[in-house]
């Protein structure tokens, strides 16, 4: 057995996996305050001012048409804050990360 990194995607070797990450985190913010709302796809639709079938493929972590900007867009538009905080690397980690928290 190997102890992963904590990133699946890095794990599996993909080049852009800080981004996958990150994407997915905010997508399953998204997916969860949609269920707490308990809003249908139509209506998650018209407060993202995207189609239904963006908010099926979000759904469905389908995220290849979604950029991290526009996922965070979609979190101020179901009320809430996003927060990017940029500090400096403790020395004892060898590379920089990029690290999306959920509250």
């Amino acid at each position: 057995m190997t102890r992963g990194s904590g990133n699946v995607f890095a794990d599996l070797g993909y080049a852009d996996a800080e981004e996958r990450q990150t994407k997915l985190r905010l997508a399953y913010a998204i997916n969860e305050i949609v269920a707490a709302k308990r809003l249908s796809q139509g209506e998650a639709a018209t407060r993202l001012g995207v189609g239904q079938p963006k908010v099926s493929a979000l759904a469905n972590y389908k995220l290849d048409g979604f950029s991290v900007e526009r996922l965070m867009i979609f979190l101020t538009a179901l009320d809430r804050d996003v927060e990017i905080t940029i500090k400096k690397k403790p020395r004892s980690r060898g590379a920089g990360r990029v690290s999306v928290i959920a509250a």
